[in-house]
């Protein structure tokens, strides 16, 4: 990308390009036949470069992003004023382009925490869980307490002590799919490998019983799993108390624990992107998509979440799927969203949300085109639900809404030890017990928001670097965050309130 070019053609049979910079009213671009701009067009948004009769498809990454609702001409400005979503068929063509990653020549290792059961993290904390929302500020107290300077200076291979917290649990039904679906994300994050050990706070009433998810679970009370009922021991005070003791006797076992080499097969990558742009599919998205296969080829895992996010680009996944019938699972879940959607009297183009819009991006076909970049190009593997843990290695789907912090708490669940996540606009988001890379798509919010990115994607646009150059400094950030390094989200400290569970089911 080192031309001088005002606009950028993703595809040969594109009818808009993306504006590399604010163009003007009137500039004239030359490099598709002296088209004269009509109206200012922000950066990262659209310029036609042929005439789109009204209901003709317009076309970027050689697919559709929606259809013109009126007439437009070369050098109109294309935007929700004149262009809008429809139905159309789609070509899944299952598994027609599977293509399994051969193993990498020289095989990656990094310094992870090895746990008995021979699970790999990539941080050491101790959780503190609540089952239900009554019981948060119990689980916040008994974090602030290590939080205190020197508390934990007895233990440095301790990375913290980690509250989730989430703000359901009590009146669905006491066995039905909702309160299954939150016990099933509970669960993940109690047995996650990146924490040595959890306490687990209940209030002592509530519908979600913690007898209950520990049987649903699996989950075993003892040294390194205890629960404390706030009903039971006798209030907030003694409860606090309590839970602050469970935690202090899992200290020095946790301490015990070494990083040590182990390979990169044992990395799980959950794959975000928020406050997306007309660049996200340009730069960040693309460039994360060499990392992944870049991973997969190590016997790693990355999850791509968000079904919402994928409408219109599912038959990009399909053609990819390893089998018919991991390709029919997408099919399937893109319309149980249609259903859900047209129920619940929504759109599933009510995203892209405001931000994204003014970011350049019209349509929720639009933006899932470019979000799907992020998976790279390997087979996708599986299919799973909401927060299930994952069995498979290689690139696998997670369903889950479009809302950030509730896909990648599923992903966390599902036993994602590092999280990649893509802004253009600047988001701020942070995760624990998993860390979180943030990948800027352009130079102007990296520069402004440099305190959160920790990679800046927008060289790639600004032609300093290949989207090739780019995935290998995301896969070696990855390796050196598993290994320990702070990424820019930890060192802010970001992360204790961002675990949101998808919460599906009536609230009664």
């Amino acid at each position: 990308m080192k031309s001088t070019s005002l606009v950028l053609k993703l595809h040969p049979d594109d009818n808009v390009a993306i504006a590399r910079a604010s163009i003007p009213q009137g500039t004239v671009v030359t490099e598709f036949g002296n088209i004269v701009v009509f109206a200012d067009v922000p950066a990262a948004h659209k310029i036609a470069l042929a005439h789109v009769n009204p209901g003709d498809p317009v076309l970027r990454y050689g697919q559709i992003i929606g259809f013109a609702t009126k007439s437009i001409e070369p050098g109109d400005y294309v935007h929700t004023h004149n262009l809008e979503m429809a139905t159309f068929d789609r070509d899944y063509a299952f598994g027609e382009d599977a293509k399994v990653a051969s193993p990498a020549a020289s095989p990656v290792t990094f310094q992870g925490f090895v746990r008995a059961d021979g699970r790999v993290a990539t941080r050491n904390y101790i959780g503190v869980v609540s089952t239900v929302n009554c019981s948060s500020t119990v689980t916040k107290m008994v974090v602030e307490h290590f939080s205190r300077n020197g508390v934990l200076d007895d233990y440095p291979n301790v990375d913290g002590v980690v509250p989730i917290t989430h703000s359901f649990g009590c009146c669905i039904e006491h066995n039905g799919e909702g309160v299954n679906q939150l016990r099933r994300t509970l669960g993940g994050f109690i047995k996650h490998a990146n924490f040595a050990g959890v306490v687990v706070i209940g209030l002592g009433c509530e519908a979600n019983q913690m007898g209950a998810l520990f049987m649903a679970q699996g989950i075993e009370t003892g040294k390194l799993i205890a629960p404390v009922v706030i009903q039971d021991v006798g209030g907030t005070r003694k409860a606090a108390d309590a839970a602050i003791a469970a935690v202090e006797a899992m200290l020095p076992v946790a301490n015990e624990c070494r990083r040590e080499p182990v390979s990169a097969r044992h990395l799980t990558v959950a794959l975000q992107c928020g406050g997306s742009d007309g660049y996200s599919g340009i730069t960040a998205n693309p460039a994360l998509g060499v990392a992944v296969d870049m991973l997969v080829a190590q016997g790693g895992t990355a999850i791509l979440s968000e079904t919402p996010e994928i409408y219109g680009a599912e038959h990009l996944l399909t053609r990819r799927a390893a089998t018919r019938e991991v390709g029919q699972d997408i099919v399937d879940l893109i319309k149980w969203w249609e259903s859900y959607a047209d129920r619940e009297k929504g759109s599933i183009d009510n995203n892209p949300t405001p931000g994204n819009k003014a970011g350049g991006l019209t349509t929720i076909l639009e933006k899932s085109l470019g979000a799907v970049a992020k998976s790279g190009s390997s087979a996708l593997m599986g299919v799973y639900r909401y927060a299930e843990p994952i069995t498979v290695r290689g690139l696998v789907f997670m369903d889950a809404p479009g809302y950030d912090p509730m896909g990648a708490t599923g992903q966390i669940a599902s036993g994602a030890n590092l999280v990649a996540f893509t802004t253009g606009r600047g988001s701020c988001f942070g995760a624990k017990p998993a860390p979180s890379i943030k990948l800027a798509t352009n130079t102007k919010m990296y520069t402004r928001m440099k305190d959160d990115m920790d990679i800046n994607c927008g060289d790639v646009m600004d032609g300093d670097a290949t989207l090739e150059s780019k995935g290998k400094e995301i896969f070696d950030m990855l390796i050196r965050v598993a290994s320990g390094e702070k990424s820019k989200s930890e060192a802010l400290g970001v992360g204790n309130e961002e675990t949101v569970p998808w919460m599906i089911g009536a609230q009664m």
